[in-house]
């Protein structure tokens, strides 16, 4: 935090929250105040450093998350859009067996 910079933090318990979600949600100004000493803690904690909520009004909008922690979430974030598609196409009908989807494509299924 930088000198003469006043932050008030107001913490909100919440049962639901990870411990990877902070509890302190900072303003736009703050935020933007103290990104410098937020990317120097991403820098020493890596992916465990804890994420930089804000948003106005002190309600969350958004958060900056080390990069670490970021390449570790795309694959996730990969499987959860191919199980969306997945759930959708089932609940469509628009499904094909393995053994249809095989001869389709011209591949001999090991037996």
């Amino acid at each position: 935090m930088r000198k003469g910079v006043r932050i008030r933090a107001h913490r909100r318990y919440d049962p639901s929250m990870s411990k990877y979600e902070a509890q302190i949600v900072r303003t736009s100004r703050e935020a933007r105040e103290e990104l410098g000493d937020v990317v120097r803690r991403f820098r020493e904690r890596g992916a465990g450093a804890a994420p930089l909520i804000f948003g106005a009004h002190r309600r969350p909008e958004a958060a900056i998350i080390p990069f670490d922690l970021y390449r570790e979430i795309v694959p996730l974030l990969e499987d959860l859009e191919i199980a969306r598609i997945a759930r959708a196409r089932l609940a469509s009908g628009e499904t094909e067996s393995l053994d249809e989807l095989a001869t389709k494509l011209g591949v001999a299924l090991p037996r």
